[in-house]
């Protein structure tokens, strides 16, 4: 298993920028793929974008074009850069791992506690 740290979010005006931060610890090299979700007020949990061990990343089409994700497993952190942000990006944004225990083999699925990114019009 590992655990997850966000840091970096905030109140930002529309077009704006933010850069969220994911540090993870514990069993970091059964980490596969990482990625951010986000929750908005009454909505579900939504995957924002995505990235394998290999770095192949995956985007949700709202964030294509303006957000970045990317891995550095030398410092264990994950980022997402986010621009020209909209206030539809409000919501609370959470880290995720997932991987097998090098134990059992069982696949895991970790969260971080969210940070907030709150978007102004």
């Amino acid at each position: 298993q590992v655990q997850l740290v966000e840091s970096g979010g905030g109140l930002v005006q529309a077009g704006g920028s933010l850069r969220l931060s994911c540090v993870a610890s514990g069993s970091i090299f059964s980490i596969n793929t990482m990625g951010w979700y986000r929750q908005a007020p009454g909505k579900q949990r939504e995957l924002v974008a995505s990235i394998s061990s290999g770095g192949m990343t995956n985007y949700a089409d709202s964030v294509k074009g303006r957000f970045t994700i990317s891995r550095d497993n030398v410092q264990n952190t994950m980022y997402l850069q986010m621009n020209t942000l909209k206030p539809e990006d409000t919501a609370v944004y959470y880290c995720n791992a997932k991987g097998r225990s090098p134990a059992s083999w069982a696949r895991y699925d970790s969260w971080g506690q969210g940070t907030q990114v709150t978007v102004s019009s």
